[in-house]
């Protein structure tokens, strides 16, 4: 019976789009396949996890910073997996090649987070660059990189590397689904049938941007209210804006998804665009940046995307999706989530991970 370890600094209690596609991962596994499956990360509790040691990161939303390469090596080491993925570029991962050269296993990363955009903004071009020098060194030792955007495998061949192949990530369409759509969630928040309900749902991160969020409802006027789903150090504030803790039940953040006017994501980072999709298949229009993975996602059938981050430009588009029939441009969202159903995204993750091990 194989034993696949993930192994990721992306891990918190209240959500994330690593740990949703870990999650995912894990039931699949379990349903379909005879595989072990185990979690290794700073603050992981529950069965088949590896509690590996770290301290609070501040400004993370509840990631801890792993403290010692060594030790978290040995820990993944005494487990024995057969794979092990890293989800994250830093210390765990450096931990992860470790582990796989002391066992003689294939060790993957998935790229899970732009690190050069990140530096960038904190240090300017030159940072973006240390970026890519880094990202080269680092994954240039992985027997396989995972991409889950055609953007990721770009940046990522640019950076000089060859071992990339794109992977995208998925959404469980059974229950993303446009019938937890229920007008009962609006009155429960107290909002009249007539204000329109922009909703944000992820982690409350700089990187996205949910001032202008904020900014572009309160420039729509009283009539349209942003609800944001999450915990996190940047949530959004104003008058027009209701801020929700994060959301564990999955049926939950479904029916908030589809009973929603439209979904909103000003972040320019998103690698993929988990919460996109999933309002996508919960028949929501999306209104999106016009950056990185979303802008991949959502077509113009399916939603808006908006080529400069101001608010004002989210204003207009947003008033733009409003004036589309909503039923007929959620039906095109749903029909593009479709593609990305999670059974096709991990029947190819599989078939990546059996070749790996089976190569000599």
């Amino acid at each position: 019976m194989p034993h696949l370890i993930d192994v990721t600094m992306f891990w918190s209690a209240t959500g994330g789009g690593v740990r949703r596609y870990i999650h995912a991962k894990r039931a699949w596994l379990q349903a379909h396949t005879a595989w072990q499956h185990s979690v290794a990360a700073p603050g992981a509790d529950g069965r088949d996890a590896v509690a590996l040691p770290g301290v609070p990161l501040p400004g993370s939303g509840g990631y801890r910073a792993p403290l010692n390469r060594r030790a978290a090596a040995r820990a993944l080491v005494d487990r024995r997996p057969d794979l092990i993925e890293s989800g994250d570029p830093y210390r765990l991962a450096w931990s992860a090649l470790d582990a796989g050269q002391a066992l003689g296993i294939p060790v993957v990363g998935f790229c899970h987070s732009d690190l050069p955009e990140l530096l960038r903004r904190w240090t300017g071009r030159g940072g973006a660059a240390a970026g890519r020098l880094y990202l080269r060194h680092l994954y240039r030792q992985f027997d396989l990189v995972f991409a889950p955007s055609a953007t990721v495998y770009a940046h990522l061949r640019d950076a000089g590397l060859q071992n990339v192949v794109q992977q995208g990530l998925g959404v469980d369409t059974g229950l993303f689904h446009p019938a937890r759509r229920d007008p009962a969630w609006r009155q429960e928040l107290g909002l009249a049938d007539d204000v329109r309900v922009l909703l944000y749902a992820g982690r409350f991160a700089p990187e996205k941007n949910l001032s202008v969020l904020a900014d572009a409802v309160r420039l729509l006027g009283p009539s349209h209210v942003l609800v944001a789903i999450g915990a996190g150090p940047c949530p959004p504030r104003g008058d027009q804006v209701r801020v929700l803790p994060f959301e564990p039940s999955q049926q939950a953040l479904a029916r908030a998804l589809a009973s929603a006017d439209l979904f909103v994501h000003a972040g320019d980072q998103e690698t993929f665009g988990l919460a996109a999709l999933e309002a996508m298949a919960c028949g929501c229009p999306v209104v999106v940046r016009d950056r990185a993975g979303l802008a991949e996602l959502v077509s113009d059938e399916a939603g808006v995307r908006v080529a400069r981050g101001r608010h004002a430009d989210f204003a207009e588009a947003i008033a733009a999706a409003l004036r589309h029939d909503r039923e007929k441009q959620g039906l095109a969202a749903r029909q593009q989530a479709l593609r990305h159903d999670w059974s096709d995204a991990m029947r190819g993750l599989m078939g990546h991970y059996l070749r790996l091990m089976c190569t000599p």
